[in-house]
């Protein structure tokens, strides 16, 4: 069998396997997909617009818990995996430090509130519908088979994750620390103005 008839016979085995699937016959997993999907959706809505600090940055475990639950879903594993012990575990623990450095307040903070609501919510909704449009348009033929086997393996994950991703990944974790160090610096701010006020 030549080359060509080879592409032609995997084509129209995608391309049946795409037609007998559709929107009104989702399968258990695309269901699971979908409910995930609302949780996740809830917990970020909440994040946002709750007054706690603490309680936000306990929604926003459960909202990037939920976009590990996603990934799981789609057979991606390893970014499973990179999502929990990269978000979960490092950006929300490093926020929770930087609330009890700077001594945040823990119950409701009216002055949390900056008053620029719409403009926020204007930004969301435009970042929100363009990325929306990015991927629908460049996944709007791609058909998924969540039945069969992975597409990737972890080695060549991990390989385009640290060749071409390797600097925005590095910038991250400067960012970081750098927000450490910025929290631990306006602790001892405040830690010698109160001393100074007591004196």
């Amino acid at each position: 069998m030549s080359p060509a008839a080879a592409t032609v016979l995997a084509t129209h085995a995608t391309t049946t396997a795409a037609g007998s699937h559709g929107f009104l016959s989702p399968t258990g997993v695309e269901i699971a997909f979908l409910l995930v999907g609302l949780v996740t959706f809830g917990a970020a809505i909440v994040t946002v617009t709750t007054k706690q600090l603490v309680h936000a940055a306990l929604w926003l475990v459960v909202t990037l818990g939920g976009l590990a639950v996603e990934y799981l879903l789609l057979t991606a594993e390893f970014i499973a995996w990179v999502q929990v012990l990269i978000y979960v575990g490092s950006v929300v623990v490093l926020l929770l430090f930087g609330l009890m450095l700077t001594r945040a307040p823990i119950g409701r903070s009216p002055d949390a509130d900056s008053g620029n609501r719409w403009a926020a919510l204007t930004v969301a909704v435009a970042a929100a519908a363009a990325l929306v449009w990015v991927v629908l348009d460049a996944f709007r033929t791609t058909f998924v088979d969540l039945a069969g086997p992975a597409a990737g393996s972890t080695e060549v994950t991990g390989a385009s994750l640290f060749q071409n991703w390797v600097l925005p990944f590095e910038a991250l974790s400067v960012l970081l620390l750098a927000a450490l160090v910025g929290a631990i610096v306006l602790s001892r701010k405040a830690k010698s103005s109160e001393k100074e006020e007591a004196r």
